[in-house]
């Protein structure tokens, strides 16, 4: 090398021996590797993480023995102030040559042979990339384990936090409803060993706060290996959801069940108010439309109120109770509404009724404008409409057809 060219490797070295010390301090302070050196892993994860721990030692012997020759390049220039020939061919022998001694192992007595064991010598270069190898697999691991425990840990959190609300939900449900707000507050906030023995039992999702310590576990222990699925995680969320929805409504229907019950009662003197009306537009309907027997309206009043009657029987499980109360509700609104609709659906027919006379008097103007009233086949087609009109019961199939007939007729068989 020229002294130029000794001092600008120099340099350049110095400064990749900085960035890769920096490199490898950042390494050993990367949350997940901290994790990692104190955890009790298994599995996959625990074979990947020894194959990493064994590329880090090598790397860092690399290092050192790399650093020394970098640390006698610096000596060596630093003894004189202008490079004569015979430090510049060891400046270039340390920089650019096979400077780098890896001392051989020292192997098992049942691994060793007689003869010497040879050191491996690498240039700079090679040790740099030999301990960019070791790098990138100890980093892949670290990589791999924080995508499974980013994806699946805050997951279990929000779930864990998901299964304390169920709990205190529980508690404040299966708690004496004495409408005291310091009842309340002990029943949502329980303590941490009341938890713990109410994550251990069912909960009604079937053993959810075991399975979530099995997969949290499975997550620390082994993310490599055998890590929840999102698909596993969606199911927990669901379930836990559906359970505190179901908790929540449990509740609000025990702190408003005198009102709820009271307008249920009221909704149903509605349903039969409307039930009452259905019946009335049948019969008078029926005596002027022809109508098919199951036209007859259904009541379902009865029922309900016997549902109704039935509810109070539910008192020690508001689970329950909530269920058919909401249910019960539904179905109230669903029967009011069904026999408006009928009400309204008999009277529609006496005005399509009305509607098929309408328009078979404006058949019959046309048929006297084009001169076709008195054609036989129209006259015909006329009066058999006019008849099935009104005569009652009407039949409004038949009589709908009547009608288009004779349109058709007068039009001269096309519309």
């Amino acid at each position: 090398m020229s002294r130029e060219g000794a001092e600008y490797a120099l340099r350049a070295r110095a400064e990749e021996r900085d960035r890769i010390s920096g490199h490898l301090l950042d390494l050993e302070s990367h949350t997940t590797y901290q994790l990692l050196k104190g955890a009790p892993l298994r599995g996959l994860t625990q074979r990947r993480w020894a194959a990493g721990q064994g590329a880090l030692t090598a790397l860092w012997t690399l290092y050192d023995a790399y650093r020394g020759v970098l640390r006698d390049a610096e000596q060596l220039r630093a003894s004189r102030g202008r490079l004569g020939s015979e430090q510049l061919a060891a400046l270039t022998g340390l920089l650019a040559g096979p400077s780098v001694v890896l001392k051989a192992a020292v192997k098992p007595v049942e691994q060793r042979s007689l003869l010497p064991e040879q050191d491996e010598r690498l240039s700079l270069d090679e040790a740099v990339a030999r301990m960019d190898a070791s790098f990138q697999e100890v980093t892949d691991v670290l990589a791999d384990v924080d995508a499974v425990w980013s994806a699946a840990l805050p997951r279990l959190d929000a779930a864990d936090a998901l299964l304390r609300e169920v709990i205190a939900l529980r508690r404040e449900l299966d708690a004496p409803d004495t409408g005291g707000p310091e009842s309340a507050a002990m029943a949502v906030d329980p303590g941490p060993a009341d938890v713990a023995a109410d994550v251990a039992g069912d909960l009604g999702p079937a053993g959810v706060g075991g399975e979530l310590r099995r997969m949290r576990a499975s997550v620390l222990e082994d993310p490599l290996g055998a890590p929840p699925s999102p698909q596993d995680l969606d199911r927990i969320d669901r379930l836990l959801a559906t359970h505190r929805a179901d908790l929540e409504e449990a509740l609000r229907a025990r702190r408003e069940y005198g009102r709820r019950r009271e307008e249920l009662a009221a909704a149903l003197d509605r349903v039969r108010a409307a039930e009452s009306e259905a019946r009335l537009a049948h019969g008078a309907v029926v005596v002027k439309i022809a109508l098919p027997a199951r036209a007859v309206p259904r009541s379902r009043v009865d029922a309900l109120s016997d549902e109704l009657a039935l509810l109070d029987a539910s008192a020690d499980d508001w689970l329950a109770r909530a269920r058919r109360l909401t249910a019960l509700e539904q179905a109230a609104r669903q029967a009011a509404d069904q026999a408006r609709a009928t009400a309204a659906a008999m009277y529609g027919l006496l005005g399509r009724r009305d509607e098929l006379r309408g328009r078979l008097g404006a058949c019959q103007a046309m048929a006297v404008r084009r001169g076709t009233a008195e054609d036989p086949e129209v006259t015909r087609l006329h009066e058999r409409a006019r008849l099935l009109l009104w005569t009652a019961p009407c039949d409004l199939t038949k009589a709908a057809e009547a009608v288009d007939l004779y349109q058709r007729a007068i039009h001269g068989g096309g519309r």
